[in-house]
Formats: structure tokens, sequence, C-alpha cells
């Protein structure tokens, strides 16, 4: 990993939130893979994995409610945490940000809906 670079090192197994913990930023991840995991009845039910350039815990910035999932370093992972405020000034500035964070929304909501339908088959 480049010496020098922003965001925080995780080494594999740590975990950058879990799921039920107060969420206030969301994290890009610039290096490595991560995976998104969701605890029910004291099990883990991996729910995808996340590489460099993709968003996780964006629900944070619009919502003040509880992680829904737990985030874990899959390997070495380097990630940028982005709150509220330099997120919002962030979109102010580059309003194509808005754009790709509403599209990697869809493209999760087309993934749950193809997920849930092969549940019900």
């Amino acid at each position: 990993m480049e010496t020098g670079a922003l965001g925080k090192v995780y080494e594999d197994g740590d975990l950058l939130v879990r799921q039920g913990d107060p969420g206030d930023c969301l994290f890009v991840i610039q290096e490595g893979t991560v995976e998104i995991l969701m605890e029910q009845g004291g099990r883990e039910k991996l729910l995808r994995t996340s590489g460099p350039g993709e968003l996780i815990g964006e629900m944070a910035i619009f919502e003040h409610e509880a992680r829904s999932a737990t985030v874990r370093a899959r390997g070495r992972v380097r990630a940028l945490t982005v709150d509220k405020k330099n997120f919002l000034r962030r979109i102010h500035e580059d309003p194509s940000l808005a754009y790709r964070l509403v599209q990697t929304l869809s493209r999760r909501v087309r993934d749950l809906s193809r997920r849930l339908a092969e549940v019900d088959a």
C-alpha cells in the first residue's frame, strides 16, 4: 500500500463498522476488499463484498440510524472516512458525485430485488 496515502489501514478481520452501532459517516474503499455481513440469531450472513472505489455505509449520511450491517476487512484494506459535512461539500463542488451515488444505490436495489426473486422461486 502507498506510503503517505490518505485513509486508514485495516488488517484482515478488522471491523470498519459493526451492525447496530450508530453511524455518522461513509467509507470509500481505496484498496483491498471488505465483506458486508448481516448478523441474525448469532450467525453471520455474507451480503456482498466491495472493493476499490466503492462507497460503504452511505445510509449513515442520510439517516441517523444504527448501522444495518457489519463491514469487515478481507485482507489488508485502506478506506477513507467521509462525514456528512464533507460529503455535502464535495457534492456541491462536484454534482456528478450525487449522480454516481444514485447509480450505486440503484444497482444495489436491483441486486436485492433479483436476490429476493431467487428466494421466492
